[in-house]
């Protein structure tokens, strides 16, 4: 398991880490990446990398499904964050071949923040 950490700059925002993770499998065998945070309010995806607007309106969809200012129980001010989060996953899964991720050409892996900015930890593991 290789942990990498991810500085997020906004309250919500998506931070392609790819190349982070395909650092990681730099001279090590492995047949496929499981990637994982420890977090329950930031989420992992894999989506289109190419255009920034893609990224974008996926973030504006999940604010529509869970506002900020929706009356929620948990009352810490983040509890959309937690919804977004589950909705997301915690985690993505890439298989590797010849030492690099066997992603789609328009394909990125994404640290989606919905509670930053922070410190975000990811835990890569190579099976």
């Amino acid at each position: 398991m290789i942990e990498i950490r991810i500085k997020t700059t906004k309250r919500i925002e998506a931070v392609n880490i790819t190349e982070k993770v395909e650092s990681v499998l730099k001279e090590k065998e492995a047949k496929l990446a499981h990637v994982f945070t420890p977090h329950t309010t930031c989420g992992l995806t894999i989506n289109e990398d190419a255009d920034p607007n893609v990224m974008k309106d996926i973030l504006d969809a999940l604010e529509r499904i869970a506002p900020r200012d929706f009356p929620y129980r948990h009352t810490e001010g983040n509890a959309d964050s937690h919804i977004k989060s589950v909705l997301v996953g915690s985690s993505v899964q890439v298989p590797v071949m010849s030492g690099k991720l066997a992603l789609g050409t328009w394909q990125g892996i994404f640290l989606l923040e919905f509670d930053g900015p922070r410190e975000r930890k990811v835990v890569v593991t190579l099976l």
